[in-house]
Parts: structure tokens; sequence; C-alpha cells
């Protein structure tokens, strides 16, 4: 599967490259939140976080990881977001696994709407119920 950041690792768009190695990635997102705003993605076009294996996984946070820290020395924002997002009703835009590592600020400009929904305790229970990690 062919992506912009597939593109971007064979040199067909130019990119700002933060760090490469064999398996994950990270480079300047050409639109800037605010400077510093870093991608960390996959070398393979996994399309989401839920197609890699778990090992890939954790390599892909340990690397935003350290962009977080490298981010957080080199431009002292007053706050740091790291974003994850799958499929386009979880606000992915671009197919190819990857986390945003968004310096911020007060006052940005930058929003997240997050419509609180208040269950209670035992739909909550329920849900967890729900849930069964491999």
């Amino acid at each position: 599967m062919e992506t912009v950041f597939t593109r971007i690792l064979a040199g067909e768009i130019p990119a700002a490259i933060v760090h490469r190695d064999a398996r994950v990635f990270a480079f300047m997102d050409a639109g800037q939140l605010n400077p510093g705003h870093v991608l960390v993605a996959t070398c393979e076009p996994y399309a989401t976080l839920l197609d890699m294996d778990e090992d890939l996984a954790a390599e892909l946070m340990r690397l935003a990881h350290r962009v977080a820290r490298a981010v957080q020395a080199a431009f002292q924002p007053e706050g740091l977001t790291l974003l994850q997002a799958n499929r386009p009703a979880g606000w992915q835009t671009v197919p190819h696994a990857h986390i945003h590592v968004l310096p911020r600020h007060e006052n940005d400009g930058v929003g997240l709407v997050w419509p609180r929904k208040d269950p209670g305790i035992e739909v909550l229970r329920e849900y967890a119920a729900r849930i069964r990690l491999d």
C-alpha cells in the first residue's frame, strides 16, 4: 500500500527527517500546528495501530517518547499532546499508522472536542467486563 509516508521514505516527497531506522521513522509535519510538530510512523504501511504486532507498536511508542523528550528540550512548550488516531471516525486522515508529537501552548488555537458522557459505575463495570486482553 502506498501512502504519503511511504513516498516520503522513498524520497519522492521532500521531508525534514528527525530519525529513521529499519522499522520506524520521525519527520516534521508539513502542516505545523506549533513549531516542533513531529510525526512518528512505521516504515511499513500498516493502516492502523490495530494492524501491527505488539512489538512494533511498542517500538513506535518508544520513538514517540524519545521524540517528545527531544521536542520538549528543543522548543520548551508549555505542554505536549501525543495523538494516535485510527480510521476516519477516530480522526485518522492518512491511512498509515502514526503518532503526532504536538508541542502545546496556552491559547494556541488547537482544540479537542471531548463531550463527556457519565454512564455511572455499574455501566462502567459492564463495559470493563466486555474487554478481554489476550
